[in-house]
């Protein structure tokens, strides 16, 4: 009997398999009863027939194949018109897909399967039109309901082999994340149907990965869970807002479970809260009422930083450090690769010098021409003509190699670059999936209807500008919350909707990340801001009248500054914006405010996409260059010298309605003054808000991308110099600091000691293994096939179905390819014939390995171009190792 020894992990593979696919089939079997002459349920139902059979017969199930595989002969039967769906057939065939999820849960035991033979056997007949089918059995009801949580204490635990533990911190993140997700948007729309299915399969999922490690609390939590979410599914019950409140606390308490360091200890110290909610969990089953359990303390949920840390960590599965210094190899190897031109361009001018010798060779034999020159001299001269006609041969050969070698290195270095910068990129998700939570929390604790609607999901962000934005987002929404957003009887009252609208969205826009932060609660009033401006004596009461709303809504960003006169424990408007200020502005980014009274309020944070590699504006000063971040220029003019004008001493041009003080930028830098040698200046203005100056540089340069390497600790921190690059041909250039600009400028201005400005013109990476795509829609194929070529040396990728194994053909560089036939989107045939036509791709080698082993099947993958068929019916390893060694060798 199958299943005696099936290796766990693969067995794990085959349940996650299973349960996709037999979802697949009892939403396609109820597709097919009301609509029976569609053909697009039938293809997805044979599909997925065809891949129960293979996952099930790679771990040897035997049971699974033969339900699997007369369900599959019927499907086919339909499609070619030989039979047709009837209601009991319909029957028969969904009591299969029950036994089929009951097979995945015992699959390891002998014993159950055994019993099950009888039902099998039946089921089998029924399908195929030999019997009835027999009675509902006991197979579809082995789902979570079929092992009720226990109330004993969990047993003494043991911390589990490390690398499995790190296996499930991985797969318990990403769970516990659709949970929560799946719950909020739960409590939002109750009747969800799609929602109670995703939880149900996450909850399923964490348990089997607990089990797989051996945490039987998180198996008993999950599984509590699982039986919740498959009664409610089945029910039709909805879950009241304190079931709820239990399935988060769980999620929750899971959560922390999957973050400690130790959990056995961890187990052992938390019993009482798992037997608490395992208890609560069981009186949700049974329909019994709860009472709200207390939540956590909404002013404490400080979204997610350490789990989003721990995320940027397990995905990366590098040091920050390390991944700086392969920036600094990468930035080297550019530097390296661009010497190579100049180097070129050098034995261009020795090839014309050759040419202009060989010219000078040609006029001297004229001369030689006379009879008094004797045989021998002539014979010299020859040599030497003949000997320089090869060297200038072989040196345009040469240049033509090295030019070649040349653009090969440029573009390697190039990808290197840009796969060192992607590699620190995370999308926006992963920094603040927590959120949904924290607004809840914190909406419900103030008797407040809030939906947040988070886009821009999988913009990409650089791990450390995600690590930094968590703290300002966190502040924003918190403020929009308690003091932005109304109560639903103030919005009523108001004409708006009882449940208010708080939208966080990241995009990409003009080579900036672009984050959003916006209600439609109650605004702020701009003349109680204005009020407040000259209760502070920031300004006097005649000039705050003339003060614009932009210029007004600046001042909110100042320490201390609040329009708030109390400060609850949750946020305070104004009081920490500063806050945000300074971590925007610490990354080169830009922040302001937009007020609509009455309609909300608008933060909008412009950051640099990356912290690692720089966007700069490169400009000349006293023959040197420095680079100034784009993001913190204002704006770049050529100012016409005579445009500059002189009030109390101080120089200033006018940019639209304001004075812009000059300073001198060799100044600043104590470094010589260059005389000017055009008409006009070269201004850089910087600074925001109420300090701005306008920098005065010899040249603009052009814009630069440049990697930013930090400076040696052991030089502490440089006046007006943030950090350091190398530029293309090799050059150091220093990136300068612009806050540090700005302080200086104000010292200079203080002490009055500014300069006058003249107002008139005085590697190639090396291999590791041949590569190898398997493209197979069965994880339990994929991952066999992968392990076994990986075991002996192969670098293997893999795609999940034949459109999936076309996009990855055509921007790697394989040298096999293994494909299946039976694949969605595209199918086997259609992937190795797209293969072969290709001129780019032709000569990669491809193996077909499948189930169909008809000798019409075999005779068409060759015709299409396959140069290998192998059959799984007959598969072992020798079988398929043989053939890749015999196709590409060793690896």
């Amino acid at each position: 009997m199958s299943g005696e020894s099936i290796n766990p992990v693969m067995l794990e593979l085959f349940r996650s398999e299973l349960e996709t696919h037999t979802a697949a089939l009892g939403e396609g079997l109820l597709q097919l009863e009301s609509a029976p002459g569609a053909s697009a349920p039938l293809e997805a139902l044979m599909r997925a027939a065809h891949s129960i059979k293979g996952a099930a017969r790679i771990v040897d199930v035997a049971p699974a194949v033969r339900l699997a595989h007369a369900m599959e002969d019927w499907f086919v039967g339909v499609q070619q018109q030989r039979t047709t769906p009837t209601a009991d057939k319909i029957d028969a065939l969904l009591k299969a897909t029950d036994l089929l999820r009951g097979i995945s849960t015992h699959a390891d035991d002998p014993a159950w399967l055994q019993q099950q033979e009888p039902a099998i056997d039946g089921l089998v007949a029924a399908v195929t039109g030999e019997a009835e089918p027999p009675p509902a059995t006991t197979g579809g009801e082995t789902n979570a309901s079929a092992e009720p949580p226990r109330s004993e204490p969990a047993p003494q635990e043991n911390n589990p082999d490390p690398a499995m533990l790190e296996l499930f911190r991985g797969e318990a993140e990403a769970q516990l994340a659709v949970l929560m997700d799946g719950l909020l948007q739960l409590e939002t729309s109750p009747g969800d149907s799609a929602a109670h299915e995703t939880l149900m399969r996450a909850a399923h999922s964490l348990k089997g990965a607990a089990r797989m490690v051996g945490i039987d609390a998180a198996v008993r939590l999950a599984h509590a869970m699982e039986d919740v979410f498959v009664a409610v599914q089945q029910g039709g019950r909805e879950l009241s807002p304190e079931a709820v409140d239990v399935l988060l606390q769980a999620t929750d308490l899971l959560q922390r479970l999957g973050q400690s360091p130790d959990i056995a200890d961890w187990c052992r110290q938390h019993t009482d809260d798992v037997d608490r909610l395992s208890g609560l969990l069981t009186d949700i089953l049974a329909g019994r009422e709860i009472e709200a359990p207390a939540a956590a303390a909404a002013a404490g949920t400080n979204a997610p930083t350490d789990g989003g840390a721990r995320a940027a960590d397990s995905a990366i599965r590098v040091s920050s450090e390390s991944l700086n210094r392969l920036m600094g190899l990468a930035g080297e190897v550019q530097v390296e690769a661009r010497w190579l031109r100049p180097f070129a361009d050098g034995l261009q001018h020795i090839k014309q010098y050759q040419s202009e010798l060989i010219g000078l060779l040609d006029r001297l034999r004229d001369t030689l021409d006379s009879p008094h020159i004797d045989d021998f001299a002539r014979n010299l001269f020859n040599d030497a003509l003949r000997r320089a006609g090869d060297c200038r041969h072989l040196l345009n050969d040469r240049l033509g190699e090295l030019e070649e070698y040349d653009r090969r290195t440029h573009n390697l270095a190039g990808r290197l670059n840009r796969e060192v910068v992607a590699s620190r990129m995370r999308p926006f998700a992963d920094g603040v999936h927590g959120f949904q939570r924290m607004v809840r929390d914190i909406s419900r604790s103030l008797g407040k209807q809030v939906r947040l609607d988070i886009r821009g999901l999988e913009t990409r962000v650089d791990r450390d500008i995600l690590e930094k934005i968590e703290a300002p987002l966190n502040h924003l929404l918190r403020n929009a919350l308690d003091h932005g957003i109304e109560t639903p009887e103030e919005r009523a009252a108001a004409g708006k909707p009882e449940q208010a609208r708080l939208r966080l969205e990241a995009m990409h826009s003009a080579g900036m990340l672009s984050i959003i932060v916006e209600d439609d609660g109650r605004g702020m009033d701009l003349e109680v801001l204005r009020r407040k401006v000259v209760d502070k004596q920031l300004v006097s009461a005649e000039m705050a009248k003339e003060l614009s709303e932009s210029e007004l809504m600046e001042f909110i960003f100042l320490p201390g500054f609040s329009t708030r006169s109390e400060v609850t424990e949750i946020s305070g408007r104004g009081v920490g914006l500063d806050v945000v200020h300074s971590v925007v502005q610490e990354m080169h980014g830009l922040v302001n405010a937009v007020s609509h009274p009455g309609r909300g309020m608008r933060f909008h944070m412009q950051l640099p996409l990356t912290l690692s590699v720089m966007r700069s504006l490169l400009v000349e000063i006293a023959g040197e260059p420095y680079a100034v971040p784009l993001a913190q220029i204002n704006r770049t003019l050529k100012l016409d010298r005579g445009q500059i004008q002189i009030m109390e001493g101080r120089q200033y041009f006018t940019l639209g309605n304001h004075h812009i003080g000059l300073v001198a930028g060799n100044q600043l830098l104590g470094l010589p003054e260059a005389p000017p040698d055009a008409d006009e200046a070269c201004v850089l203005v910087l600074g925001e808000r109420l300090d701005r100056y306008g920098f005065v540089v010899d040249r603009f340069l052009g814009e630069r991308t440049l990697v930013v390497n930090p400076l040696d600790p052991r030089l502490g921190k440089l006046k007006d110099i943030a950090a350091c690059a190398v530029l293309e041909d090799g050059r150091p250039c220093l990136i300068l600091d612009v806050d540090d600009l700005l302080r200086s400028a104000d010292l200079l201005i203080a002490g009055a000691r500014l300069d006058r400005i003249e107002q008139t013109r005085s590697h190639k990476p090396v291999k590791t293994g041949k590569r190898i795509l398997v493209v197979d829609d069965s994880i339990t194929v994929r991952e066999v096939e992968r392990n076994m070529l990986a075991n002996i040396g192969y670098a293997v990728e893999v795609a999940v179905d034949g459109m999936d194994g076309w996009n990855a053909v055509r921007v790697g560089d394989y040298d096999l390819v293994i494909s299946d036939i039976d694949m969605p989107r595209m199918n086997g045939f259609e992937f190795v014939s797209h293969i072969k036509q290709d001129p780019g791709l032709k000569h990669t080698p491809v193996m077909i390995v499948s189930y169909k082993d008809r000798e019409e099947d075999r005779n068409r993958g060759l015709e299409v171009g396959a140069d290998y068929y192998l059959t799984k019916g007959s598969f072992q390893d020798a079988t398929l190792i043989d053939a890749v060694l015999d196709l590409i060798g060793e690896p």
